[in-house]
């Protein structure tokens, strides 16, 4: 086997300090624009629904305002429906599954359940197609009080209201090739550890909560975008990213322990979608259907099993 050659950054062994840290945010380079590609997008969803700001980042001399999605007929009597997507910012179906869903299929919801929807939550890390927010932070992992991701932070504020009411939360987001060939090599350097090569998975899968299992709405996620899209088998051990299948595309997290975004909330029905949009056996359009057909899926059996 042919020896991995050291990340660009750091020592191996030694955990990154600031100047580490800089040398790292030097080599991030703008490559898409959350004002064309996400703002404008949700710009146009204003007639029909509620638009909210509900935060603000600053990094360096870059700007951006953190919008969610309400529905226009919010009803305290119902339930809370909520969707996030972009909490890693490379992961671009979530974004975009997420504002799919809005536009395409949350009509048919009025009425029924309250929707939250924040499509974009790390737009600095959206524009670099990164993981990290530009403190090398990650913020699906930061999901917790005293938060060092301001990206996590607000979308906890956002939330805090209405936490006890959301129903179901499903967020969106994708395992790509570049988790094994940047984001996990990078990780393990930020941390003075050394890098494990994993698999990367070749299909659709999610994330179920170990400390509060839903199995049947898991497995109704799985078999409506096995519809639109093919879905991720155990490797060779059983497992998919190292956690053992407990049903078809399904494994397990203790999502707050973790401080997941799946986590923020006491719902009911909570799971982490991930899409493969490296797959030969995969398109964009795909993956984007995919996300928002999870989504409907999701509220869907929540609505059902209340």
């Amino acid at each position: 086997m042919t020896a991995q050659a050291p990340y660009p950054v750091g020592t191996p062994g030694a955990p990154w300090g600031a100047a580490e840290r800089a040398a790292w945010l030097s080599r991030q380079t703008r490559q898409r624009s959350y004002q064309a590609e996400v703002l404008d997008a949700i710009e146009r969803l204003r007639p029909r629904f509620q638009l909210v700001e509900y935060g603000r980042l600053h990094y360096g001399p870059d700007s951006y305002p953190l919008l969610a999605i309400r529905s226009r007929d919010w009803n305290d009597e119902l339930p809370v429906a909520l969707v996030t997507g972009g909490v890693h910012g490379y992961e671009t179906s979530g974004v975009h599954g997420a504002l799919r869903f809005v536009d395409q299929h949350a009509a048919g919801y009025a009425g029924r359940v309250n929707l939250l929807v924040a499509p974009c939550i790390s737009p600095w890390a959206y524009e670099r197609i990164h993981r990290w927010n530009a403190n090398a932070i990650d913020p699906n992992r930061s999901f917790r009080d005293d938060s060092p991701a301001e990206e996590s932070a607000a979308l906890m504020r956002l939330v805090a209201p209405v936490r006890d009411r959301v129903l179901v939360h499903i967020d969106l987001h994708e395992t790509t090739d570049t988790d094994e060939s940047e984001f996990r090599p990078a990780l393990a350097a930020r941390d003075g550890k050394p890098h494990e090569p994993g698999e990367i998975p070749d299909g659709f899968y999610v994330v179920d909560d170990s400390e509060h299992p839903q199995p049947g709405f898991q497995q109704a996620v799985i078999a409506a975008v096995a519809m639109v899209t093919h879905i991720a088998p155990a490797d060779r051990n059983g497992e998919i990213i190292g956690s053992p299948v407990v049903a078809p595309g399904v494994i397990e997290y203790p999502l707050r322990q973790l401080g997941l975004c799946a986590g923020i909330t006491d719902a009911r029905y909570k799971t982490t979608t991930e899409v493969y949009p490296d797959s030969p056996r995969a398109t964009a359009e795909q993956c984007n259907a995919a996300q928002a057909v999870a989504v409907c899926a999701a509220i869907d059996y929540a609505l059902a099993h209340p």
